[in-house]
């Protein structure tokens, strides 16, 4: 566990707060309860809801439950935006219910530095990454940067964000078609559009940029090359918050496991993955030793959550699994 805020990393939480809805939130709930169960330490679940919400699941399954209104409003420049992403309203929520760590999951403010400098200044603990760690890696753009900084190979693209149609027919003329135009915030496949030429990379810029701006609220976007036919490969890493963990140093207790194949999914976004491995030391790190180099640290409450996970992998597995053992990766 990450703990962010100002009160002393080594406490108790007590009081959580879901800034989430649907299946996360009710993952979240499940593994407070057994975590509660487990340890003896009664976790209470707070459960942010909108009004399309009311009668929800998640809603019901919480301890505890507070309303935040419509489920979207128009700001100050008649854009729509998911109350999700008001801080606004996540602040007076946050101050009412007397929560002392926030708990986002994955999308809305889950990559949102600002919402966990928000929690900073309330003194909440915010469970997750530091907001320089989210700075440096939740933003597309700047750890594509950071790699090729890095002397790590990358996807031809743009270089950084595109402002123009004009601007984008240059640097696809440079990287070529297919290509993507991608929203360099939040993920779950929002935000992307396939070109296959010119004459379609005007309406994809748009679009990409509105519902990136709607799901987000940040509506940059770059080009990258397509490249068809990849595997999806990802290196899991847990971390906790045994020491301070930034782009100089990181945390003692940082684990990586090898990788798992993400490529099963739906049009640009996962779907459970064909496999999970277990979290191990990796080899040139020693146990209760810091792991150089490391970016970042994903973090859980208690490792309880994450054996949760991998036994829900592990009993869907076979059924998600239609890669032959002999296909190999693609590596990009």
């Amino acid at each position: 566990m990450n703990t962010t805020g100002t009160p002393s990393k080594h406490q108790q939480l007590q009081r959580i707060a879901i800034v989430n809805r649907g299946e996360p939130a009710m993952r979240f709930i499940n593994a407070a309860r057994e975590h509660s169960l487990e340890t003896g330490n009664a976790l209470t679940t707070i459960a942010l809801y909108t009004d399309t919400d009311r009668h929800s699941m998640f809603v019901r399954e919480a301890d505890e439950a507070y309303h935040l209104g419509p489920a979207t409003s128009v700001d100050a420049d008649g854009h729509r935006r998911v109350t999700y992403l008001d801080l606004t309203r996540l602040e007076h929520a946050l101050r009412s219910t007397r929560a002392d760590a926030a708990w986002a999951g994955w999308g809305f403010v889950a990559e949102d530095p600002q919402f966990v400098e928000l929690c900073d200044s309330l003194g909440i603990t915010f469970i997750g990454p530091t907001s320089e760690v989210m700075r440096l890696l939740g933003d597309k753009i700047t750890s594509k940067q950071i790699a090729e900084s890095s002397d790590v190979p990358v996807a031809p693209w743009s270089g950084g964000p595109v402002e123009s149609v004009e601007e984008a027919l240059q640097h696809a003329t440079r990287i070529g078609f297919p290509l993507l135009v991608k929203a360099t915030a939040g993920g779950g496949g929002r935000g992307i559009r396939k070109v296959d030429d010119a004459s379609e990379l005007g309406d994809a810029l748009e679009s990409a940029r509105a519902e990136a701006r709607l799901a987000f609220g940040d509506d940059r976007v770059f080009l990258e090359s397509l490249v068809p036919g990849a595997h999806h490969i990802e290196v899991q890493i847990v971390g906790d918050d045994a020491a301070p963990c930034g782009p100089s140093d990181c945390a003692t207790a940082v684990r990586s496991g090898a990788t798992r194949n993400c490529s099963k999914s739906r049009p640009r976004q996962r779907s459970p993955p064909s496999s999970i491995v277990r979290c191990s030391t990796p080899p040139h790190v020693s146990a209760g030793q810091p792991a150089t180099g490391a970016p970042g640290r994903w973090s859980s409450s208690t490792n309880r959550p994450i054996n949760r996970w991998r036994s829900w992998r592990s009993m869907h597995d076979s059924r998600w699994n239609t890669r032959s053992p002999s296909s190999p990766p693609v590596s990009i």
